[in-house]
């Protein structure tokens, strides 16, 4: 028999209260309705609705009815590592069982890993794989890549070419496969036949047959288990009865497909699995015309929170007119009470570089500046890369042409890096030294790569086990080992990286020596490269700063994509043009005051990047628009919702 919770009681709703909500706080009624759901349905919910935290109730409920009788246990997935560390910051302490056997919560990527790909592999190579990581495969390819290879499909793909790379596999035909739908492709210009294919064969095989896989290898993987072995699917039902998918929206099209054949099984599934997100929202990978996620058929199993904590009554009823899906049923209410209307900040050519202080200057004007929640700048399109055409035309804007010292590489922090110095100036901004330590050995284990230094079993070495092997082999180097780390990170933060460099630089080749009676040599270039243009000031590199500060403002500049699921005090929307037009050419109408009706792809993406932009903030809400296009498309603007501002040279606000 499947697991069955029973009625949800007033007071375990109470008992979620006191942990997840302030003092006299209470879940309304929509949020109720869903906490006592445990059915298969679809929650489609607006931004700012708290669709996590009644998420998050609805676990700490389930804590106190485990084990389950037939020892069955939990599945919660979202997409991002830091969806699932928020979800384990607010409820673990609270929740031993939950987060232990048979129970799992992490993102879809390691649950494929976990209970698919890992075991597929296994089954082909009787050997675990030893890296499932996007970065480290593509690091290892481009060594095994001869250069006329690389050279000629990047000639054949430009700019597509790392993606295509990675959403290939070997099929059991001895060809190169699209790795979920296992059909052959053809690479343009280059057949089967000729030497470029054929070493791109050899060097996908070889990563395979070594275990270094991408994030897509394990999907082909999982397909392949599930394809070889049916039954894996039944068992991983009886494993979960319960399956809470959130943010469901940012899923892939072979992450939904895969989690409906497993979880789903056209509504045959013994398991009881809750999508989570707004479709609305769908911006996560790529801005799609079509949504993957297709919501179910039964009206019944469609459940919808409407009621917005974060925005105010003026931001929702401005929000919900760029929303895609906007049928009957679908609303947003804002139950902020704020009466800041939304601001156009309508400025010239000439007063671009204003545009940023005179946000400011509005934000002390409403009181604001004192807010514990953060002030952003967002804009849709960043950078201009290699295109200087567009980047010449003061007609077409991106983010860099607002404010000449954005960086996009210092709000993107990741795993690998091309060169040592860039793990010492991107890293992720934490109260603590771990994200700084955490980088530097991340550079560590990649000149061990580079220098094709391995474990006792022939595996890359991770951050614990290079630890270990330290600490084994030499305590004192071990204990040396720490200090330094500690050290290097507190100069960084102290703004020394020029001085941590160097100290790194030195460092080295004693680590090396730990491992290797050799001197270093093919990472020499990773060591010593400084290509990175960050201003100089009295000998000391200063990390490029993405901060608008003045004396008591502190506003950071980023994307659109970078603030998906954050409450701001304060938004200002910088648009930016995409495919040769801005958001205010492409949704005239929906500023207005209609509500989006457009099958236009483009209009779509430009919909969903705004509602996504617009939707953060809950005391101010403003967007940037050109004088030109403000006068030509908006000059009939409903003055009662929008309050229209003129940038000036003296950041001085002008209503008009």
């Amino acid at each position: 028999m499947p697991q069955v919770i029973d009625n949800i009681s007033d007071d375990e709703i109470r008992y979620a209260e006191k942990i997840l909500l302030a003092n006299g706080k209470e879940f309304d009624e929509e949020r109720k309705a869903y906490i006592r759901n445990f059915n298969t349905i679809d929650l489609q919910a607006v931004p700012g609705s708290g669709k996590t935290t009644a998420l998050l109730a609805k676990l700490v409920i389930l804590e106190r009815r485990l084990p389950f009788a037939d020892g069955s246990g939990i599945l919660v997935l979202s997409h991002t590592n830091g969806a699932i560390d928020e979800i384990k910051e607010k409820i673990q302490k609270h929740c031993p069982k939950l987060f232990s056997y048979p129970n799992f919560i992490g993102t879809i990527q390691s649950f494929v890993d976990a209970f698919l790909a890992v075991p597929m592999y296994i089954q082909w190579k009787r050997k675990k794989p030893v890296r499932i990581d996007s970065e480290i495969f593509w690091e290892t390819l481009q060594k095994k890549l001869p250069y006329g290879t690389r050279l000629a499909l990047e000639s054949r793909l430009g700019d597509k070419f790392k993606n295509f790379i990675e959403e290939l596999t070997v099929g059991q035909n001895n060809k190169l496969v699209h790795f979920e739908t296992f059909e052959d492709i053809n690479i343009p210009k280059i057949g089967s036949h000729t030497d470029t294919y054929k070493n791109l064969y050899s060097a996908k095989k070889d990563l395979l047959d070594r275990g270094i896989l991408n994030y897509n290898d394990a999907y082909s993987f999982a397909y392949s288990y599930l394809k070889k072995y049916p039954i894996v699917a039944t068992l991983l039902q009886k494993r979960f009865s319960f399956v809470f998918v959130d943010e469901m929206q940012d899923m892939d099209t072979h992450q939904y497909n895969l989690l409906e054949k497993i979880f789903y099984d056209d509504g045959n599934s013994v398991s009881k699995i809750q999508r989570i997100g707004d479709k609305n929202q769908a911006i996560y990978n790529s801005v799609r015309a079509t949504d993957v996620w297709q919501l179910r058929a039964n009206p019944d199993s469609v459940l919808n929170l409407s009621g917005s904590q974060r925005l105010s009554k003026h931001i929702a009823d401005v929000v919900k007119k760029f929303s895609l899906y906007n049928d009957n049923n679908f609303d947003i209410i804002g139950k902020n009470e704020c009466e800041i209307k939304p601001h156009i900040l309508v400025f010239d050519t000439a007063n671009i570089g204003n545009i940023i202080p005179f946000f400011a200057q509005i934000i002390k004007d409403n009181g604001l500046e004192n807010s514990e929640k953060p002030i952003k700048v967002v804009c849709w399109n960043t950078d201009w890369k290699k295109d200087e055409t567009s980047r010449n035309d003061a007609t077409k804007l991106r983010l860099e042409d607002y404010y000449k010292g954005f960086k996009k590489e210092k709000g993107k922090p990741k795993q690998d890096y091309d060169n040592l110095k860039s793990y010492l100036l991107y890293y992720e901004k934490k109260k603590t030294l771990e994200p700084l330590r955490k980088n530097i050995l991340n550079a560590f284990l990649k000149i061990l790569r580079l220098e094709n230094i391995n474990t006792t079993d022939d595996r890359p070495y991770t951050k614990k086990k290079l630890i270990d092997f330290i600490h084994k082999k030499e305590v004192q180097k071990y204990d040396e080992l720490n200090l330094n780390l500690y050290n290097w990170s507190i100069g960084i933060i102290q703004e020394k990286t020029n001085e941590v460099w160097e100290s790194i630089k030195n460092y080295v080749p004693t680590l090396f020596s730990m491992f290797s009676e050799d001197t270093l040599s093919t990472s020499l270039t990773f060591i010593n490269t400084d290509n990175i243009e960050i201003p100089e000031e009295n000998g000391v590199i200063l990390a490029p700063t993405n901060l608008y500060k003045d004396e008591s403002l502190e506003i950071e500049i980023t994307s659109v994509h970078a603030v998906k699921g954050q409450t701001h005090c304060a938004t200002l929307y910088l648009e930016s043009c995409y495919q040769g037009k801005h958001e205010s050419e492409r949704l005239s109408s929906q500023f207005l005051g209609n509500s989006f009706n457009d099958t236009k792809v483009h209009h779509k993406s430009s919909a969903k990047m705004t509602y996504v932009g617009f939707s953060r903030p809950t005391d101010l809400l403003c967007i940037a628009i050109h004088k030109d296009r403000f006068d030509d498309l908006l000059n009939t603007i409903n003055k009662d919702i929008w309050e229209i501002k003129t940038v000036t040279a003296k950041a001085l606000p002008i209503q008009q």
